[in-house]
């Protein structure tokens, strides 16, 4: 793995640094040295520099008290199987039908895997939502359903 964005020398080794620790991560076997490179990344704050800190909220109050739940993904997907109350709306039409939620509304996002939810979440603060939260897979959600 490299970065081949047109960066200046110095930098693009210190990404690719980076970007190798990131993959270390990804391989089941890690060795010493590959340890040490995510510690130092870890302790630089590189990792929640480039991927963002994560929320600390409480998401069951946030469900307690209303928060509307989105199910960013495919019909399908949310057929066959979904939190009781959630909302399906789908990321690829989630701009085209974003005015149906108010932008006082807190909304939680939610997907398979977290991964659509984040795009959700990007989107909608984009789209002037202020209080969304990532709720990642709408597994996870299951233990606060009523």
């Amino acid at each position: 793995m490299t970065f081949d964005k047109k960066i200046p020398p110095n930098e693009k080794q210190s990404w690719n640094l980076v970007l190798s620790s990131i993959e270390s991560c990804i391989v089941s076997f890690v060795t010493k040295s590959e340890k040490q490179k995510i510690e130092l990344c870890i302790n630089m704050g590189i990792f929640s520099s480039l991927f963002g800190k994560k929320e600390s909220v409480d998401i069951g109050q946030l469900i307690q008290n209303g928060a509307l739940i989105l199910d960013v993904r495919t019909p399908g997907e949310y057929a066959s199987g979904h939190i009781k109350g959630s909302k399906n709306m789908p990321l690829d039409k989630l701009m085209s039908q974003v005015s149906k939620i108010k932008k006082d509304q807190v909304i939680i996002t939610c997907c398979a895997s977290g991964m659509r939810s984040a795009s959700a979440k990007g989107m909608l603060k984009k789209a002037g939502y202020e209080q969304v939260h990532n709720g990642g897979s709408w597994t996870s959600l299951r233990k606060y359903s009523k």
